[in-house]
């Protein structure tokens, strides 16, 4: 076992160590970062509004983007506006109106088994 250190060569398809793909690399961690923070966000509105499981709150937030065609992190940024007294657009509160339906209806069912 040597204790010299040789460089090793990056992972497939990464030939460009530099400072401007390592900044631009960068950058693209902090947007997800900050994409997936306002989605946390979005859900506990989701959650403390409409008293939806996590899970379904991200489901719902998911069906709303698909529905629209609208980015998830957009649809993210809209509830937070709209919870904190911003006008929610009629197509999104609409999409948003029936996911959260169809997601309370599955919570009613499974918590009736038994």
């Amino acid at each position: 076992m040597t204790t010299s250190r040789t460089p090793q060569p990056l992972p497939e398809g990464r030939c460009d160590a530099s400072p401007t793909y390592l900044q631009q690399e960068n950058d693209q961690l902090r947007h997800a970062v900050a994409s997936h923070a306002t989605v946390d966000q979005a859900i506990g509105v989701l959650i403390a509004v409409h008293r939806i499981a996590p899970a379904a709150g991200f489901e719902v937030l998911r069906e709303v983007s698909q529905q629209t065609n609208i980015k998830l992190h957009s649809v993210a940024q809209t509830v937070i506006g709209w919870a904190l007294g911003e006008p929610l657009p009629q197509r999104v509160g609409k999409e948003l109106d029936a996911a959260v339906h169809r997601r309370s209806r599955r919570g009613d069912d499974s918590g009736h088994a038994g």
